[in-house]
């Protein structure tokens, strides 16, 4: 089985060829060894990182960016940000601050990736 992808690990964008064959996979077209392994798992395993956003209360600020700490299996992408779609965190929030753990059984927690103080209400 033959496939064809576009590497993204750097600016140069190979245009990558992977072949499997009798379970042995070989990858043509690539310029740099990174290439090389990301057609490798681009082929087996796809994965990506998760970067969306929260609900947020306590502050004026009504979202918060998260993003997960390692890759995750890119056919769940979907599944995954559809959990964090039900998440609401109350601030003030840190950024690094863990919003979410193990999401999806996946092993990868989701951290935010901004500082959101608590809005100061006068009474």
């Amino acid at each position: 089985m033959k496939k064809e992808f576009t590497c993204i690990v750097c600016p140069v964008s190979c245009s990558l060829v992977v072949d499997e064959k009798d379970g042995k996979l070989t990858v043509s077209e690539n310029q740099c060894k990174r290439g090389l392994v990301f057609g490798e798992n681009e082929f087996r395993n796809p994965k990506r990182m998760l970067t969306t956003t929260v609900k947020i209360t306590g502050s004026s600020v009504k979202r918060l960016p998260v993003i997960s700490v390692d890759e995750v299996p890119k056919d769940r992408l979907i599944e995954l940000a559809e959990l964090l779609y039900k998440v609401t965190v109350k601030s003030p929030v840190h950024r690094g601050d863990i919003v979410a753990q193990n999401i999806g059984n996946t092993g990868v927690d989701v951290i935010a990736t901004r500082t959101i103080k608590q809005e100061n209400k006068e009474i």
